[in-house]
């Protein structure tokens, strides 16, 4: 079976086995940073649910400089550089960044809301219909580690 959810290089290629548990328009500093865009579709799988032809290949940095200690590594191909994935060391999610991580984002469903919206930054809310948090929407619940 083709996973709708495939993404990655020509030397490491990502794929999903299961659909996001998380899927959002996530609009929080980090991200920001590291696409260049205001806000980035993003999709959260459970770690078990994606696999990695050559994790030997992926290069491994912290998703967020200003807290290098955390969670999320950002996954990098050390042949070409592309970016691949965000890999969780707790083992609870890996994370796609569709239009940046060679996937297809027209196979991915649409975001259901906005994630990390801040107020104080000088951008207007959303108002395309769907919901607006400060985080993750309030129901989501962390995975337990694979």
């Amino acid at each position: 079976m083709t996973s709708p959810y495939a993404g990655g290089c020509e030397h490491v290629h990502i794929k999903a086995s299961a659909e996001p548990i998380d899927n959002h328009e996530c609009h929080c500093n980090v991200c920001k940073g590291v696409t260049g865009q205001q806000h980035t579709h993003v999709a959260f799988f459970n770690y078990g649910d994606v696999s990695v032809d050559h994790p030997e290949k992926m290069k491994r940095q912290p998703f967020n400089a200003a807290n290098p200690n955390g969670p999320l590594e950002l996954c990098t191909c050390a042949d070409c550089g592309a970016a691949l994935m965000l890999d969780d060391k707790e083992k609870r999610i890996r994370v796609a960044v569709p239009n940046v991580m060679g996937y297809d984002d027209a196979a991915f469903p649409t975001a259901s809301y906005h994630a990390f919206y801040d107020e104080s930054k000088p951008y207007e809310k959303p108002s395309d219909g769907r919901p607006v948090y400060e985080g993750l929407r309030p129901d989501f619940t962390w995975p337990a580690s694979a």
